[in-house]
């Protein structure tokens, strides 16, 4: 287990300015070039790196670490995740799976993380997932369960719940995280202001996403890297090692709040790249 306490220096305005190119999900990033196949490099195909983020968030949660990537040479997919529950997000996910060509690295941060075990469930294209301070549930586990196996998430009291009438008239509650609380909770070690336009973009997930039971875990049959934040007050750190230590991952620590995407855009892009070597062949 590696211990970092920060990555490499972002790389400058290269590597912003790809992020530009890479966030709309046109034929370069959902079929690797602009004919569609995949991007070779050495003999070998590329995956394509297919980012799944979690509650409280939406895709520009990467934009940092989709900028390191293709700086890198590596196809990207930033998915819109609904924040619903597992099973329906996780068919959201296969959508987007489904799409992309070639071999495939998953990656998910937060709540993302239930997520990405049940996607990619029986993908053989799917070559190896990097959980992102996230879950890694085994089937029969919520995410609300896992955050309370050991002490330390203050996320209940930063909650925001709205309560809201469906269609067929039932009520369900959304959760946000208050916005005066947010920065602290979820963006410690993110300037203010980025952590202050976090607040007011984020997107609430439906609590009982978070009381749904895990029916897939990838995880048991495929290789896994997790990256451990150590001062996250979403999801303590004594729970994302229990459940990397479960699932045999290659774990990565480091000194960073649950925001570590943002934080340490290139860390976390050196672990995924990390496994996308491993896997490659």
């Amino acid at each position: 287990m590696a211990n970092i306490n920060g990555g490499r220096k972002r790389r400058t305005t290269g590597a912003v300015a790809a992020v530009t190119a890479g966030l709309a999900l046109g034929a370069t990033a959902l079929g690797g070039t602009a004919d569609g196949a995949p991007h070779q490099a050495g003999g070998h195909v590329r995956p394509t790196i297919v980012l799944e983020h979690g509650a409280f968030a939406d895709g520009s949660s990467w934009n940092g670490v989709v900028a390191e990537l293709r700086a890198d040479g590596y196809p990207v997919v930033a998915a819109a995740n609904p924040l619903r529950g597992p099973s329906s997000d996780a068919a959201a996910l296969r959508t987007v799976l489904d799409h992309v060509k070639g071999p495939k690295i998953l990656v998910g941060h937060s709540y993302g993380g239930t997520v990405i075990s049940q996607a990619a469930t029986d993908d053989p294209q799917v070559k190896g997932l990097v959980y992102v301070a996230a879950f890694l549930p085994a089937p029969g586990e919520s995410a609300l369960e896992l955050t309370g196996k050991y002490p330390g998430s203050t996320l209940p009291d930063a909650l925001d719940p709205v309560t809201y009438r469906q269609a067929d008239g039932a009520t369900a509650t959304d959760l946000y995280i208050r916005q005066d609380k947010f920065p602290h909770q979820f963006a410690a070690d993110v300037p203010a202001d980025q952590a202050a336009l976090m607040a007011a973009a984020q997107r609430p997930i439906a609590q009982a996403a978070l009381e749904e039971k895990a029916t897939g875990a990838a995880w048991r049959t495929k290789p896994s890297w997790a990256v451990v934040t150590t001062q996250d007050l979403n999801i303590p750190a004594a729970v994302q090692r229990f459940m990397a230590r479960r699932a045999h991952a290659r774990t990565t620590e480091v000194a960073a709040s649950h925001s570590v995407a943002v934080s340490h855009p290139r860390l976390v892009a050196d672990v995924i790249e990390r496994a996308a070597r491993a896997t490659a062949g």
